[in-house]
């Protein structure tokens, strides 16, 4: 047991980092982690080759678990669900966070591997992001390894789609959205139009809580209406910051974070804003910076 103790946390960042992935959520990744370390007491030692795929197979399974247990929860749920942010106010990220965002995992790109089916989401992740191999996959998708290629194959397609033309200069980003939230406070229907993409989508995540927001909107036009109408009042708590080491926004009071907002620029235009309000994603988590 203290041989399995040592190479779990000596493996511990890459194993978050796989969770987080495949979770977007750091708590569940905690939990997967929790639920995979229980699986090592059963395990024998001798019979493991390389100790650290055995150990992101454990995680993958424990992932796949909490998946597919909330696709059936989130029958009865409504309104938007988005990723959990992870979140900087300072120029770069720290280790931790920089480890669980090794792969520039924006928070688009966590929302497109949300809307995967559990099974395309694990063969991505594991095999796109970390090498795991498809037969390593496929005993815990319970396919063939070649059904376990098409999923990856079905999810990259879908990724390579959403990620098309989305501007990756952090410098660039960061100008948009700096002259976004100036629009904003300002209230200017006319600006905002010509930072935002024609087909500029909105989302907001509020989770149990009365929506205060609508949970979706799509168009230049109504999205900037939107903003125009409630940002003058949304933007005085606002700043700039990294979310998921992408140019975002962060609006806090003097005791607590209320809001978080992702920003994909595309061409230069802001084509998705993703607004998380849930309480329960942003409740105690601490901003670096």
């Amino acid at each position: 047991m203290q041989w399995f103790a040592e190479q779990f946390e000596a493996h511990r960042p890459h194993l978050r980092a796989v969770a987080y992935r495949m979770l977007g959520s750091l708590a569940e990744a905690d939990d997967a982690l929790q639920d995979a370390w229980i699986r090592t007491t059963r395990a024998d030692s001798r019979s493991i080759d390389n100790i650290g795929a055995w150990l992101t197979t454990l995680v993958g399974r424990a992932c796949i678990d909490l998946l597919r247990a909330r696709r059936s929860r989130r029958e009865n749920l409504v309104g938007t669900r988005l990723p959990e942010p992870v979140v900087s106010l300072g120029a770069t990220l720290d280790p931790e966070q920089s480890s669980l965002l090794a792969d520039a995992v924006g928070l688009a790109l966590m929302v497109v591997l949300d809307s995967l089916d559990p099974a395309e989401r694990l063969a991505f992740v594991l095999h796109d992001m970390f090498g795991v191999p498809f037969d390593e996959i496929a005993a815990i998708v319970d396919r063939t390894p070649a059904a376990t290629r098409q999923l990856a194959s079905r999810a990259r397609r879908r990724v390579r789609g959403a990620a098309t033309g989305r501007d990756t200069d952090l410098t660039t980003q960061r100008r948009v959205v700096d002259a976004f939230l100036a629009a904003a406070r300002a209230g200017d229907f006319a600006a905002l139009l010509t930072l935002l993409d024609p087909d500029v989508v909105f989302q907001s995540d509020t989770g149990p809580q009365t929506p205060f927001a609508p949970a979706r909107l799509t168009g230049a036009a109504v999205v900037a209406r939107h903003t125009a109408a409630h940002g003058p009042r949304f933007a005085t708590l606002c700043e700039p910051a990294l979310v998921n080491g992408a140019a975002g926004v962060v609006a806090r009071t003097r005791s607590s974070v209320v809001a978080v907002v992702g920003l994909t620029v595309t061409n230069g235009r802001i084509s998705e804003i993703d607004l998380i309000v849930d309480p329960g994603k942003l409740a105690g988590f601490t901003i670096s910076g």
